[in-house]
């Protein structure tokens, strides 16, 4: 299990910041819901290892109290935050892609006990628009948090005319899920990539009753915040990267947007597939954008990875719509129960 977070206001088990802090007999501070639910399971501290009881549990009100602070300075701010002032990030950026940067950050309130940060950079002429997303979508257990927006004044009026959005974000200790993938030796086994899939689609299905499309579902926006290549249940994901995310409206011309919870549910097939593949990118091997835009719409589904059972691959092929036609809209597909969420996402457009 990867180290816990040294931030005290967050949770080692949820990564999350505290709401109802208790104190267990190892001595650490949890969420009093997530480490009942882990003594229920395990009996075993999730750091020390040593035997826990629920009955130990004590009210952390020193934490409390440091939480209800933070939220409050969070709250006083209006989630606005000036660079400079409230916080912090170096000249280089840490990731750099088309419309969006990255850079490490760091609160310079004072008395600040938060979490550690990151501030995203978002460009183009949705930028303000998408940034909402963010914000409004942010307290779900898999969708990354973000704190509020950040404001350079130091740049006058030049940062309020151009198009972008500068965000303060959790920091997600491992990475994203493409760049763990890439570092391992072997892919992480069925169990422990199956774990990432439910929390992933779990957070797919919170945007779908949201009336909110990612439109850009892969490894690479799949944060890692907890890595056990042993125990799949000591594992955490979030997702991010709503950079194509819209609401489901029609526009003056009654035209239906083109991303719909079906291009989600088939990116979810495709992300799945990558994540058995170590990362790789489907058809790579076809220069020809179009050609790989007609085996999509064609229907054609990528080969089947060797490390991904029967059981696996079925649910893939129902994500990426082969057998979409032959299924009732009110029949479950033939899928082991911890698979369920995925066919609650393909079931949100129905």
């Amino acid at each position: 299990m990867a180290s816990p977070p040294q931030d005290s206001l967050v949770c080692p088990i949820t990564y999350e910041i505290f709401r109802n802090p208790v104190v267990a007999e190892d001595g650490h501070t949890y969420e009093n819901e997530a480490i009942v639910d882990w003594i229920n399971k395990d009996g075993t501290s999730p750091i020390t290892r040593e035997r826990l009881t629920v009955d130990g549990l004590r009210p952390n009100y020193t934490v409390k109290k440091l939480v209800d602070e933070f939220e409050k300075s969070l709250k006083n701010k209006k989630y606005r935050f000036q660079l400079g002032v409230d916080v912090k990030k170096p000249r280089k950026a840490m990731f750099h892609s088309y419309g969006k940067s990255i850079f490490e950050a760091e609160w310079l309130i004072k008395d600040n006990n938060g979490p550690k940060i990151v501030l995203m950079k978002i460009d183009g002429a949705r930028a303000k628009k998408e940034a909402s997303f963010y914000v409004d979508l942010s307290r779900h257990p898999h969708v990354v948090r973000t704190f509020g927006f950040v404001d350079d004044n130091s740049q006058g009026n030049i940062s309020k005319s151009t198009n972008s959005v500068m965000l303060l974000q959790e920091y997600a200790p491992e990475g994203s899920l493409y760049e763990l993938l890439q570092e391992l030796d072997i892919v992480p086994n069925e169990q422990i990539l199956l774990q990432m899939f439910i929390q992933t689609t779990d957070a797919m299905v919170f945007l779908a009753y949201n009336d909110i499309i990612h439109g850009d579902l892969a490894c690479r926006n799949i944060l890692v915040f907890r890595f056990d290549e042993r125990d799949p249940r000591r594992n955490l994901v979030k997702i991010t990267d709503f950079g194509l995310s819209r609401q489901k409206i029609l526009n003056n011309n009654g035209n239906s947007n083109p991303y719909t919870e079906k291009s989600d549910a088939y990116s979810m097939g495709i992300t799945m597939w990558e994540a058995y593949s170590k990362g790789a990118v489907p058809w790579a091997e076809i220069d020809n954008d179009e050609e790989v835009r007609r085996k999509v719409v064609n229907g054609e589904i990528v080969s089947q990875p060797p490390n991904c059972k029967d059981e696996k691959w079925k649910i893939i092929t129902l994500l990426e719509g082969r057998t979409a036609t032959s299924i009732p809209a009110a029949t479950p597909p033939p899928i082991p129960d911890s698979a369920l969420l995925c066919y609650a996402l393909y079931q949100t457009d129905e």
